[in-house]
């Protein structure tokens, strides 16, 4: 059973630090990419982060460019999203979703297989 499982929500202070965690299973994890959605209430879906599955290649929405940072550790099947000097608009329901070795255009949610249930980040401020 293919599984993504987000982790690391919760509520921080304006500013504060958040790490959020996808544990993969159910499928090879070195043949497929990884990007972070985020949700606001009310809002499209939209892409924060991405990571390639080869290279490592990294790419950022520019509302988080110089605060999150993504990685992954293969030996753990998990992708990470290290979110420092966190706003309010941050604030959203976080998404994990993996596409086979390398999408097209890593920002169009369509193109990915998997995804995550999501967790909640929120901001208090």
């Amino acid at each position: 059973e293919v599984q993504l499982v987000e982790s690391g929500g919760g509520l921080v202070q304006t500013g504060g630090s958040l790490r959020l965690s996808c544990a993969a299973s159910g499928f090879t994890f070195g043949d497929y990419s990884f990007t972070w959605f985020r949700q606001a209430p009310g809002k499209a879906r939209k892409a924060v982060s991405y990571i390639d599955y080869s290279d490592g290649e990294t790419y950022y929405a520019d509302s988080v460019k110089g605060r999150f940072t993504i990685s992954k550790d293969a030996a753990k099947n998990t992708v990470f999203l290290q979110m420092n000097s966190l706003k309010p608009e941050d604030m959203a329901v976080y998404y994990c979703a993996a596409d086979w070795r390398r999408p097209l255009m890593w920002s169009y949610d369509g193109e990915y297989d998997y995804w995550g249930q999501g967790t909640q980040v929120t901001v208090s401020s």
